[in-house]
């Protein structure tokens, strides 16, 4: 026997009230998925174009940020071949070039759709401004060359400058601080302040200049020599201080020039260098020692002519070699590190990179030996005769000579120079990563940057939200009236 009207109708109604239930859970669900999807993952690009190389870095972060900063992690590294951008002063068109093949494996890695929103950003360091100092001109070509390269390629190109030496040192501070946990830690599974965190100092060492940053344990009385920031909710106050010419590579330079100048009417030149092992011996050109801007000289020499260097491997001299380019003479207050400059006393832990790693990783002097161990080590190093040291460390021959130099400079920097003593010296450690993190200054300028940039919510809570919600609205409305009507419907019947 067939359904009667009113059955028709009621069964109706009560499957629109069923289908319109199941189609409000569903979107629910998918409401509920795309609130706990991860946010998008946001990426960023930063060139570190020193002085005797170029780095690229690609750092990635979730636009959703915690505490206003992105959580930002390193994606890739990759080192540029060739030198230094300033090399590239005759012809600024290759530095430009020198970039592309780096920037290929950046583009390769980053979400092609994302290639427009990815930020760029090259900041040169102490070898631009020492450009920039002998000769503005060419300074301003080699950024117009490399801005010209980075403004083609499809990213969203920030720009290319030289980077202050005051802000080369405060984003290294950033950096090891962010890789060590201490400006922000997860927890419980949320991010938080660290409460017991003891921030740490920041020491540099490049191809041109050298910077130390820390946090005193007195108040910054130079307010020249303070930065001050908002990372992750909460404000720093760091000292720090770059010194232009006293990098490795330039006071290698330096040395070299110091020691000629005893020479210099000779018609054919030829230097006892203390820092050098005994037995090496190299004819070198004088026109890139006096070329460099580090190098000052009131005398009329000829740049043609050869110089005929010969090592005597005596430590106790090169010792005294490198004191004479420190002018300590200038510091008159208690608070004064060298050539004048203010330094409160170095205090907490210390992290050493760039040079200061590279050249103690080759002296086996990372493992945090205490300071006697170390002397004794690069002394000893040093008084090692150059024929075996050369077949002691086979296909190192582009950097050999000057480790022993670079050893002693890093002791009378530290020691002499920021005033660390035997007490402090097991504070530093010497560190090329942390994390899984090269340390520099590219991470903290990026996050830094991060700071800048509006934080997001998830792709798909934005594109579906109100078009999600309208439709929810709806199918709870038509299954209400459903539900109704079928209830209606059922009364009538029963009153029959």
């Amino acid at each position: 026997m067939g359904l009667s009207q009113k059955e028709r109708v009621f069964v109706a109604l009560l499957g629109i009230a069923a289908a319109s239930g199941l189609t409000m859970l569903l979107l629910i669900l998918v409401k509920a998925t795309n609130v706990f999807l991860p946010a998008d993952t946001k990426f960023g690009i930063v060139f570190d174009a020193g002085s005797s190389h170029t780095s690229l870095f690609v750092y990635q972060w979730p636009a959703n940020k915690e505490k206003d900063t992105g959580v930002v992690s390193q994606t890739l590294a990759c080192q540029i071949e060739g030198p230094g951008i300033s090399s590239y002063a005759s012809d600024p068109t290759q530095a430009g070039e020198s970039l592309k093949s780096c920037l290929e494996e950046a583009l390769a890695l980053i979400p092609q759709t994302q290639h427009q929103e990815t930020p760029t950003f090259l900041g040169a360091t102490a070898g631009m401004r020492l450009l920039s100092q002998k000769n503005s001109s060419q300074a301003r070509d080699i950024l117009a060359a490399v801005s010209l390269t980075l403004s083609k390629s499809p990213v969203d190109f920030w720009g290319a400058e030289i980077l202050a030496g005051q802000d080369e040192g405060a984003f290294g501070w950033i950096t090891i601080n962010y890789v060590l946990g201490m400006l922000l830690k997860y927890s419980s599974g949320q991010w938080i302040l660290p409460e017991d965190r003891m921030l740490v100092g920041a020491l540099d060492l490049g191809g041109a200049s050298t910077q130390i940053s820390f946090v005193p344990q007195g108040p910054i009385l130079n307010q020249s020599s303070q930065v001050t920031f908002r990372l992750y909710g909460a404000n720093y106050s760091v000292y720090t201080h770059s010194y232009l010419c006293f990098g490795r590579d330039q006071v290698l330079i330096r040395l070299l020039a110091d020691l000629a100048q005893v020479r210099r009417n000779s018609s054919e030149p030829r230097v006892q260098h203390p820092c050098y092992h005994s037995g090496y011996q190299a004819t070198l050109s004088l026109a890139p020692v006096y070329e460099s801007p580090c190098v000052h000289t009131t005398d009329s020499l000829n740049f043609t002519q050869n110089l005929t260097v010969e090592g005597t491997g005596n430590p106790r001299d090169c010792v005294a070699a490198l004191r004479n380019l420190f002018n300590s003479s200038s510091c008159k207050d208690q608070d004064c590190a060298f050539s004048g400059v203010y330094q409160p006393p170095v205090y907490g832990q210390f992290y050493a990179f760039s040079n200061f790693y590279y050249t103690f990783h080759f002296l086996n002097l990372t493992s945090r030996q205490p300071l006697n161990i170390v002397n004794d080590t690069v002394w000893k190093f040093c008084q090692t005769p150059w024929k075996l040291v050369e077949a002691s460390y086979p296909g190192q021959e582009r950097w050999l000579r000057d480790y022993c130099a670079s050893g002693l400079y890093i002791l009378v920097l530290l020691l002499e120079g920021y005033k660390f003593s035997e007490e402090t010296w097991p504070n530093i450690q010497f560190q090329k990563q942390a994390g899984g993190m090269d340390i520099g200054w590219t991470l903290g300028y990026m996050l830094n940057l991060t700071g800048m940039i509006p934080a997001e919510a998830p792709t798909q809570w934005r594109a579906q939200s109100y078009s999600i919600w309208t439709a929810g609205v709806v199918f709870a409305v038509l299954t209400l009236v459903a539900i109704l009507g079928a209830a209606a419907v059922q009364l009538f019947w029963t009153q029959d």
